[in-house]
């Protein structure tokens, strides 16, 4: 007696099943395949061919970071360099630096002569009229005579090579607008002065003393410093007085130093009321003790920061400024009196609980807490909001590669 059909075999369902959810343009572009253990085949091929492609772009490009995940994706970045100009956020986004110039390439470490530099020196470079990117033919320190007076529309970018500007007077960016800094070490800064210094090709002159920062932005605009080692200055390792705006400090590395950032000139210097400083993506790292940044007037956004130090305080200031803080990370020292992570400077109480001053996602450790202030006008948050931030808990791979980082021509950084 013939046994009854069992019906189809579990292979044959699997087939027709996944050969009917084939796409008609899938289907029309191959011949009817009569073995229905090939279509299975062809069919997971298809799906491991999508899954290894979407893996390869997330490996490629998604940390997380939209600055890095604009540019550091790209293999073919050192033919590519000023594309960097495109990916910057906040409120310096526009800073497009030398963009739209050459390429200069410094050859030469020296600075001998801060009136009459030689060609192929960085403070050569910096001095031009002209729009230009400046690059570096290898690795060098840069042990500068004075300060390093930048012109507008100029791109320091240390790509490629590890370029140390270190043991003297460091970069100031005076009076002009759209810079970039970025890959530099900078550190050990010191003060200069009581010298002549030239400035631009047609004009030198006599400078006072510097304070001695690693970054002095003073009545700048349009001012963007990015994936920077930045430590042990005289004074700050990036200021920004005298009504500059326009800024953002993002993706850098911040270790061993006192005073860290100083946001505004003085209490008195209402000029800077129209300031705007994007601070994103930065490690806080070892050996800090205050000022990151210390804020007076103007409107601050200071979003998913890693702070793993602070000897005294991490954010401060005074004159009321409005103060953003979203999604950061903040790593109380075990220091019992070192716990908070504000401080509102030079007022009484009765004065300072009426600036806008708000955490918003922020992610606090050890004890480490935020003291608000401020009825929280949103039209002053406004003006004090450059970006999205992110969860505070991505705030470690957001900040991961901050500094200056090790790239290479042909490879990924």
């Amino acid at each position: 007696m013939a046994r009854p059909s069992s019906g189809p075999s579990p292979l044959s369902l699997l087939s027709f099943l996944l050969f009917s959810l084939l796409t008609p343009t899938l289907i029309a572009s191959r011949p009817l395949q009569q073995n229905p253990e090939l279509v299975v085949q062809d069919v997971q091929r298809s799906i491991n061919d999508s899954v290894s492609r979407r893996n390869l772009g997330y490996l490629s490009c998604g940390t997380g970071n939209p600055i890095d995940d604009c540019w550091r994706c790209d293999p073919n970045w050192e033919q590519n360099r000023e594309r960097l100009a495109d990916c910057a956020i906040g409120f310096g986004k526009n800073a497009v630096g030398g963009r739209d110039g050459k390429i200069y390439v410094v050859t030469d470490s020296g600075d001998s002569d801060p009136v009459n530099p030689k060609p192929g020196t960085l403070r050569h470079a910096v001095i031009q009229d002209e729009p230009l990117w400046i690059i570096f033919q290898r690795d060098m320190t840069i042990q500068l005579k004075e300060e390093l007076i930048m012109n507008s529309f100029k791109t320091i970018d240390g790509r490629g090579a590890s370029v140390h500007i270190a043991g003297g007077p460091c970069i100031t960016i005076q009076f002009v607008t759209n810079i970039i800094i970025h890959g530099l070490h900078i550190h050990d800064c010191k003060q200069g002065g009581n010298a002549m210094v030239r400035s631009s090709p047609e004009h030198y002159g006599w400078r006072t003393i510097s304070d001695g920062d690693g970054v002095s932005i003073f009545g700048g605009s349009h001012v963007w410093v990015d994936h920077c080692s930045l430590s042990n200055c005289k004074d700050g390792l990036v200021d920004a007085i005298h009504g500059s705006t326009a800024i953002t400090i993002s993706n850098n590395y911040m270790t061993h130093h006192d005073k860290v950032m100083l946001l505004g000139h003085s209490d008195s210097y209402t000029e800077d009321k129209n300031m705007q400083v994007t601070i994103a993506f930065n490690h806080f790292g070892e050996g800090l003790v205050q000022r990151m940044p210390r804020c007076r007037h103007g409107y601050f956004h200071v979003v998913n920061n890693d702070y793993t130090h602070w000897e005294m305080y991490a954010i401060g200031g005074s004159a009321n400024p409005t103060i953003n803080s979203q999604g950061n990370r903040f790593a109380a020292p075990d220091i019992r009196f070192s716990k908070e992570v504000t401080k509102h400077e030079d007022a009484p109480e009765s004065e300072w609980r009426n600036w806008n001053w708000r955490s918003e996602g922020d992610l606090m450790i050890n004890g480490a807490f935020f003291t608000a202030s401020g009825a929280g006008a949103s039209s002053s948050y406004a003006r004090a909001s450059s970006l999205g931030a992110k969860p505070s808990s991505l705030v470690g791979s957001i900040t991961t590669a901050s500094g200056a980082l090790s790239c290479r021509k042909g490879s990924r950084c």
